[in-house]
């Protein structure tokens, strides 16, 4: 299970904003243990300063005036006074660091035996003991003294500033990798065997050299099969022109008629070969794309090779799938007939070759069925390499070993794959997967 997603936009978009959730952490750790020990000094003057002030007033203050002394006090400043009993219930001092610095610091100033406490006789609030002649009692200032409070307008600011700095991390981010993107599309569109437009060379010195150095391999790719494309098509011209030659001289010189069949059955052979090679040479570089009826496409193909006196049927196209998509039609139709052509070759002679529109995901898949000695599961990638043959009664053996090159080149430019499955009952099932465009 992958804890991260798998774009690099979203991985750096997480990672930067950890690092400033992170950074936010450590700012504000650093703050409260700065800001501790003058808040502690602050509040524990601030405590002395009252307890003095009120022992003084208390002090000087006539013993008839005493009460409204501390009435006042208590109205105007929050301040109460109690006379500390031996059997008060005191509450422990909260496990906080600043409070216990400020009973640190009350201590050193007015003597070991201050207490400081939060609660009192179920009473909430900061209380310290002193002693006026040898009488024990509480002040209690209100608890907000000692509290301190996060203004929510602080909160709002700070969530504004984080968000902020989210989007613009975001927005830097996908700067970064939009031009990343576009290049994974169109190593994409090369690796389907398609020529995809130049990338813009544009952004970052990095990005726009690798953009430059993309468009660079992409266009030499391209030159290359075109010059492949114009050498085989001048070789196939060469051949062609003297095969057609020695085919009418075999047909007016040899007078056997078993030797003239067997000449020109290799002619035809060599023939076909030329034709392999031309076809894996340019697939389906340059064809468009146009609606195809597939389920039309194999009747019409059926058709042909049963007026060439091939056992060649076409099974009703599955349930719920779409014969409408839109394809290669040329590329698609040569790579059928490969398929075809080669169940005829090794299988034709076991029983009749069906033909199927079968589903595919949310493509379709078409099918060529044979009842022949099958692939062994093994061999079903390798055969799929250009020049590549089995040894025993599949394939080309007589041939090129491109024919399922060719299959599997076309497939995998429309996005889908050639496979090569084991029918029940015994036999072969080629199949094209794919991924065109459904059309209603």
């Amino acid at each position: 299970m992958k804890l991260l997603p798998g774009s690099l936009l979203w991985r750096s978009f997480l990672l930067i904003a950890a690092l400033m959730l992170l950074s936010v952490l450590t700012w504000f750790f650093i703050f409260t243990q700065y800001e501790r020990e003058p808040r502690a000094r602050q509040l524990s003057q601030l405590i002395v300063s009252v307890v003095n002030l009120t022992r003084t007033a208390l002090i000087a203050a006539r013993p008839e005036a005493r009460m409204d002394l501390l009435r006042e006090l208590s109205d105007r400043e929050g301040i109460h006074l109690y006379p500390a009993e031996d059997d008060d219930r005191v509450a422990e001092l909260p496990d906080r660091a600043i409070l216990r610095r400020v009973r640190e610091l009350l201590r050193e100033e007015m003597g070991p035996a201050t207490r400081l406490t939060m609660e009192r006789e179920g009473e909430n609030a900061l209380f310290v003991s002193f002693t006026i002649d040898d009488e024990a009692y509480w002040v209690a200032l209100p608890r907000e003294r000692a509290e301190r409070y996060l203004p929510a307008q602080w909160l709002g600011w700070g969530a504004a500033a984080l968000l902020l700095s989210l989007a613009g991390a975001w927005l830097i981010v996908f700067r970064v990798t939009r031009p990343m993107k576009r290049l994974e599309q169109a190593a994409a569109e090369l690796g389907r065997g398609r020529r995809p437009a130049p990338v813009p060379e544009s952004g970052p010195d990095e990005i726009e050299t690798l953009a430059h150095a993309f468009n660079q391999m992409s266009a030499d790719l391209a030159r290359l099969d075109d010059d492949r494309a114009l050498i085989l098509a001048g070789v196939s011209h060469d051949l062609r022109t003297p095969l057609t030659r020695l085919r009418m001289g075999i047909e007016m010189a040899v007078a056997d008629d078993a030797t003239r069949n067997e000449m020109a059955a290799d002619i035809e052979e060599m023939d076909r070969s030329i034709g392999q090679f031309l076809d894996f040479a340019r697939a389906d570089a340059g064809e468009p794309a146009a609606p195809v009826d597939i389920a039309a496409l194999l009747e019409e193909l059926a058709g042909l090779y049963r007026q060439r006196g091939a056992d060649v049927s076409v099974a009703p196209p599955a349930a719920g799938v779409s014969p409408l998509l839109t394809l290669r039609p040329k590329a698609i139709r040569r790579a059928v007939a490969n398929l075809i052509d080669n169940a005829l070759r090794h299988a034709g002679a076991a029983g009749p070759i069906e033909l199927a529109l079968a589903g595919a995901g949310s493509g379709a898949a078409i099918e060529v069925r044979d009842r022949g000695p099958g692939i062994p599961a093994a061999d079903a990638e390798r055969l799929k390499l250009p020049f590549t043959r089995l040894e025993t009664a599949r394939t080309d053996a007589i041939g090129t070993g491109l024919g399922l090159a060719i299959v599997d080149r076309v497939a995998r430019g429309h996005g889908g794959a050639l496979d090569l499955l084991p029918r029940a009952g015994g036999g072969l099932i080629a199949r094209i997967r794919l991924a065109g465009t459904p059309r209603t």
